[in-house]
């Protein structure tokens, strides 16, 4: 347990920020998972308008710091790669 207050304080904040990030991190998850479902329905429409909602909504989480960038552009390369297999 924290004994200082400024322990105290940090505690408060890392779970702030935690709360935060698990957020962000759901909600692009939520984005690549319509993604994947466009894909697997074999729409390509849908899922072309998919992944451009998906890839800037990822990239903003690289640069909040919830992914690091070298994950986000494969997960954007395979993506786009199946993405575009479709059409």
């Amino acid at each position: 347990m924290a004994n200082t207050s400024s322990a105290k304080r940090a505690v408060r904040q890392i779970a702030r920020r935690t709360a935060v990030n698990t957020a962000r991190r759901s909600r692009v998850r939520t984005f690549l998972r319509i993604v994947e479902e466009a894909v697997q329905s074999g729409n390509s429409d849908a899922a072309q308008a998919a992944f451009k909602v998906a890839e800037p909504e990822l990239m903003r989480a690289v640069g909040k710091g919830v992914y690091h960038k070298n994950t986000a552009a494969r997960t954007i390369s395979r993506l786009s790669k199946r993405v575009k297999a479709l059409s």
